[in-house]
């Protein structure tokens, strides 16, 4: 039986543009999440790391929710970031991402604090217990200083609300193991292992390079799920110099860089991000163009 994808196939962290004095660029807001869609994704997550969600206010945060929703029409899901190191605060997020009109959250393991597992379990938990929306949980353990482990992700699973793991623990062995003793639906987290998580049972993706190359991700997706792993194997080898070149620095930096550099509103970083230098933008330049991006 094919695992289900409680939110499609091909999802993209979308950066939230910020004008020149760091006020969230709306207009542009709007354009970028126009932009994903026409690009044939199924979801976008809002309010994630790449949308610089440590720098946004809980109020900001709303309100680009509502605006994406107004924009997407139910053309495409719309996933918050509803995690922090705080589960009260947590759950106040999942919450307001709810009333705003979010259609799932995703949340990340609490950083800083490292609890133990228990702890991280008891977190999760107590966030899918505040509302209905479906989560995903988010193991990134070379941001948080922890992960979860393979014990803990397929406990949590039971739990009926949380339905899939974005996977960036870089770990495709371990990966493999949770697939086969739970069938978690788990989307790749990470752009360069996107074929390999494929290959071991991986659903989709939630991408960053997606803001440059959706239209060729969803020909990956599209042609892995119709069995033709040869065009697969070789768009993941096209893609590969921007999968390396997104993530040369910080990816939301890079990400905001490319969309300039394409015409399209990636606008500014707030600290403690600061924007590309013109040497990454010139570096990064050279990389798009290795991996069949035109840039002027």
């Amino acid at each position: 039986m094919e695992t289900q994808q409680p939110f499609g196939r091909l999802i993209t962290a979308m950066v939230t543009p910020f004008t020149k004095d760091l006020a969230i660029d709306w207009n542009g807001v709007e354009k970028l999440a126009e932009h994903l869609i026409s690009s044939g994704h199924d979801a976008i997550v809002l309010n994630g790391t790449t949308g610089e969600a440590p720098t946004t206010s809980d109020a900001e945060k709303v309100e680009i929710i509502k605006v994406v929703k107004k924009v997407s029409a139910g053309r495409v899901q719309i996933i918050s970031g509803a995690g922090n190191n705080e589960t009260s605060h947590s759950i106040e997020q999942a919450r307001q991402a709810k009333s705003a009109g979010a259609d799932g959250v995703l949340v990340v393991t609490p950083y800083y604090n490292k609890p133990p597992q228990a702890g991280i379990i008891a977190h999760f938990k107590a966030i899918a217990d505040a509302t209905d929306l479906p989560l995903m949980m988010y193991d990134i353990p070379h941001r948080t200083g922890i992960q979860i482990e393979s014990d803990s992700i397929v406990k949590l699973f039971e739990h009926p609300n949380i339905v899939s793991l974005k996977d960036a623990k870089g770990d495709v062995a371990a990966t493999s193991w949770v697939i086969k003793r739970c069938g978690i639906p788990v989307y790749s987290g990470d752009d360069i292992l996107n074929l390999p998580l494929l290959s071991v049972g991986a659903v989709g993706v939630v991408s960053v390079c997606g803001h440059t190359i959706g239209h060729r991700l969803r020909m990956l997706l599209d042609s892995w799920f119709a069995g033709d792993a040869k065009t697969a194997l070789a768009i993941h080898q096209e893609l590969l110099p921007i999968y390396t070149g997104t993530f040369r620095t910080q990816g939301a930096i890079l990400t905001k860089a490319a969309l300039n550099l394409l015409g399209l509103p990636g606008g500014y970083c707030r600290l403690p991000l600061v924007d590309a230098t013109p040497e990454q933008i010139t570096q990064l330049r050279e990389d798009l163009r290795a991996g069949g991006v035109s840039i002027k």
